[in-house]
């Protein structure tokens, strides 16, 4: 019997995950992490709070599994809380989520699993997988287009995609519901949480201003022309394409255009002045497992709730490349992920530099 540890949660994903694996006949074993919290706010991390914790034992108990909790507060502060304080530093929009699942999820965690003999690593995300004639692994979107998770999972290779399971990845999420009542569990109609886990649903800035507050310096809002036009509270308070919160007063609307960190300046203007017809991807993994020899035409994903849009992607290198549009994209902020798609495979994905 094959045995497979599930990432679990505490959430209704991953729950029916363990289960359906679990009817399959996997020898399946349930572990969770146990992640960072902010110094007085201990236990407030989303991903696992007691409630949380105890939602997740409650479901290992009804499937008649093992169940573990994993210590990663430490690896997980010095790598993805450091990550997210580093790249509003640098002027970006950070997406932690993405390290989580490359080092803590698909690395920490797996090491965890494989040290107890799994053969494999299960999550409740939303995408598929296949298997290639010539035996690679392809990461596909979901059949639920609405909850598709395969943008997160760019930064799998090929060796973590042949250790994956994403049981759910041709259901909707009615249908995981309706099975988690089936089974049962006690997660069934658990709500959903969209926010980075360690803010604990709390808005970013406020946690900058406790954690890293030389970041929310004041600073001058320039025009393009390059004339002071107001003061701004922090430049890691505003995201690329911002119009609201400018506290300008002006004829026509504006919109944050870009960051000069070594200036600590933000730069606004008119929506005509907004957007960019190419940007630069480094970073890069080629989920596929090769690099293209030629550039090649996809649907670009430059941010988790984006829409895809026509692109015409170069490789540069292994792990760079740049990619062209038709038309001029408004919101492309360094420190998101461009991932590139054909149909519903995943080709690859990296981080925009600008």
């Amino acid at each position: 019997m094959k045995r497979v540890v599930v990432a679990m949660s505490g959430g209704v994903d991953s729950s029916v995950a363990a289960a359906l694996l679990r009817e399959q006949g996997y020898d399946v074993v349930g572990m969770m992490l146990r992640l960072w919290s902010e110094p007085g706010k201990e236990d407030s991390n989303r991903c696992c709070t007691p409630d949380s914790m105890a939602l997740a034992r409650r479901v290992a108990a009804r499937l008649g599994i093992p169940f573990y909790v994993i210590d990663a507060r430490e690896i997980f502060r010095q790598t993805v809380v450091e990550y997210f304080l580093e790249g509003y530093r640098r002027g970006q929009t950070p997406n932690p989520c993405l390290l989580c699942n490359r080092q803590i999820r698909w690395d920490f965690l797996l090491r965890h699993a494989l040290a107890i003999g799994a053969e494999a690593m299960a999550t409740g995300h939303y995408a598929r997988l296949r298997r290639t004639e010539d035996g690679r692994y392809e990461l596909l979107r979901a059949v639920d287009r609405t909850k598709d998770q395969s943008y997160v999972l760019y930064v799998l290779t090929q060796e973590k995609l042949s250790r994956a399971l994403f049981p759910i990845g041709e259901y909707t999420k009615e249908q995981v519901r309706a099975l988690a009542s089936r089974f049962g569990l006690p997660t069934a109609s658990r709500p959903d949480s969209q926010d980075l886990c360690f803010l604990a649903g709390e808005d970013y800035r406020a946690f900058l201003r406790r954690n890293a507050p030389e970041m929310l310096q004041p600073g001058p809002i320039l025009d393009t022309q390059g004339r002071k036009i107001g003061v701004h509270q922090g430049l890691a308070a505003y995201t690329i394409g911002q119009r609201k919160g400018l506290g300008i007063a002006a004829p026509y609307p504006l919109y944050v255009i870009a960051k000069d960190v070594s200036a600590n300046a933000l730069i606004v203007g008119r929506a005509e002045e907004l957007g960019q017809r190419s940007l630069r991807v480094g970073q890069i993994n080629w989920t596929c497992g090769r690099v293209p020899e030629a550039p090649f035409q996809a649907e670009v994903k430059i941010r988790y709730t984006a829409r895809e849009v026509p692109g015409w992607v170069e490789p540069q290198g292994e792990d760079r490349a740049e990619v062209r549009f038709e038309m001029a994209l408004r919101d492309v902020t360094p420190g998101q992920a461009a991932v590139f798609y054909q149909g519903d495979v995943l080709i690859g994905g990296g981080i925009i530099e600008g």
